[in-house]
């Protein structure tokens, strides 16, 4: 199993997407953490409780915005959201990792190497980008600002500590046509090492 990580804005989705093209299962745990708090679930259940019913959106789903904005200046409220939904996520991870039906998958992880997560993998993916860019597609991306962008980077782990833990790196400052070479070479070797052959 491959973990994939980066920050914010690098790209781990296109990445995790063209080797879903090779018929690659991907787990992705950002599809999971939504999942988790769909509507009638206990977990958002238990949200609801903690932080009032104008944390819902109208259509009954999760209002994750308001979420962050709200945890993510409080340590105490963060912890408990994590200590509720991470154990979840954990599960369903790992369920999903057992039911996968190709040679290898990739488990997809924004925060890999913040939660110490690099243990549950074979190798470590890292896609790499400058702090530049991560600010400039993350504010397209999101119709955020840059400070935003820049608080969310600060929480996470920096781009050395990323790429200290990597076994392998996807530089993805370019645009896809040359990112496609990079995946495709991966995907080889990742089939070879899956088969037990170098």
């Amino acid at each position: 199993m491959v973990g994939v990580s980066g920050g914010i804005g690098s790209g781990k989705t296109t990445v995790t997407d063209m080797f879903a093209e090779y018929g690659i299962d991907v787990i992705d745990a950002d599809v999971i953490a939504r999942q988790v708090v769909e509507p009638g679930s206990l977990a958002l259940n238990a949200i609801v409780e903690k932080f009032g019913p104008s944390i819902i959106q109208d259509d009954g789903h999760l209002n994750r915005q308001t979420l962050r904005a709200t945890v993510f200046s409080d340590a105490a409220l963060k912890t408990w959201l994590n200590n509720l939904l991470h154990p979840l996520i954990r599960v369903q991870m790992q369920e999903q990792t057992l039911a996968a039906g190709s040679s290898y998958c990739l488990l997809s992880v924004p925060l890999l190497v913040e939660n110490n997560l690099t243990t549950l993998v074979n190798r470590v993916l890292i896609v790499d980008v400058s702090e530049v860019t991560q600010i400039e597609r993350s504010v397209l991306r999101d119709k955020s600002n840059a400070e935003q962008i820049r608080a969310i980077m600060r929480a996470q782990a920096s781009r050395a500590e990323r790429l200290a833990c990597a076994d392998d790196v996807v530089n993805n400052e370019g645009s896809v046509r040359e990112l496609r070479p990079q995946v495709e070479k991966l995907h080889a070797m990742y089939l070879r090492l899956s088969q037990g052959s170098t």
